[in-house]
C-alpha cells in the first residue's frame, strides 16, 4: 500500500511539474516562447488541468477501484485509512488536490455537488450553485467566471462530474447521509472546481 501511495504521488507531481512548466515559464526561455506562454489564457490552464483530473479519475475509478473489487483484491472503503482498503475514487480526487495545493501554486481543485453527502462538498458560492444548476441542464458546457477573495482575483471553471460506472452510483446510493438514492451510470453527480489565481 504504502510503495502504491508513493508511485500515485510521484506521477502526481510529476504531471504537476509537466503542466506548471506550461503555466509559469521559468527564466531561462527564450523572449518569445516566455511571452507565449504568459499569454496562455486561464480558461485553456483549465482545460488542461482539468484534462488530467478526468483521466487519473477515469483510470483510478475503472481499472483499480472497480477491477480490484470485482475480483475480490481489496475493496474501496470511506475508512480506508484504518482498514486494509483503498480510497474512494472522491477521496483519490481529494488527497491529490491537498498534494497540488501544497505545491505553492495557488491551484485548486475540489468535487461539489447538489447532492453532497458531506455539507463541505456542496457548492460555497452562488456562482459554484448556479453552475451546478447549469451543468444539470447542459453537461458539456463548462461554466467559467472570475471570482474575488478579498483582494485576490480568482478564474474558476467548473466541469460535469459523471458517474462513470457502477463503482460511483452503488456507493452513493448506498450512503446513510446521502441525500439522493437514484444516480445511474452517466448522471451528473456533480462538478470538478477548478481554481486558478489571477495576477494582479
Amino acid at each position: 500500500m504504502t510503495n502504491v501511495r508513493s508511485s500515485r504521488t510521484g506521477l502526481s507531481m510529476f504531471f504537476l511539474s509537466t503542466l506548471l512548466i506550461g503555466i509559469f515559464p521559468s527564466s531561462s526561455l527564450q523572449a518569445g516562447e516566455s511571452n507565449a506562454m504568459k499569454n496562455l489564457s486561464p480558461e485553456k490552464v483549465a482545460d488542461f488541468i482539468h484534462a488530467i483530473v478526468e483521466a487519473d479519475r477515469h483510470v483510478y475509478t475503472t481499472h483499480i477501484v472497480k477491477r480490484m473489487q470485482e475480483q475480490d483484491v481489496v475493496m474501496a472503503r470511506e475508512d480506508w485509512e484504518n482498514k486494509n482498503a483503498i480510497p474512494l475514487p472522491a477521496q483519490f480526487l481529494h488527497i491529490s488536490s491537498k498534494l497540488v495545493a501544497e505545491s505553492g501554486h495557488g491551484i485548486r481543485f475540489r468535487l461539489i455537488s447538489l447532492w453532497p453527502i458531506y455539507r463541505r462538498n456542496g457548492p460555497a458560492t452562488d456562482f459554484e450553485r448556479k453552475a451546478l444548476e447549469q451543468l444539470s441542464l447542459n453537461s458539456d458546457t463548462p461554466q467559467r467566471g472570475i471570482v474575488s477573495t478579498g483582494k485576490k482575483r480568482l478564474f474558476q471553471a467548473i466541469y460535469a462530474d459523471k458517474a462513470i460506472n457502477d463503482t460511483c452510483t452503488t456507493c452513493h446510493n448506498a450512503h446513510p447521509l446521502s441525500p439522493k438514492r437514484n444516480f445511474s451510470k452517466g448522471d451528473v453527480m456533480g462538478a470538478i472546481v477548478i481554481t486558478i489565481p489571477l495576477e494582479d
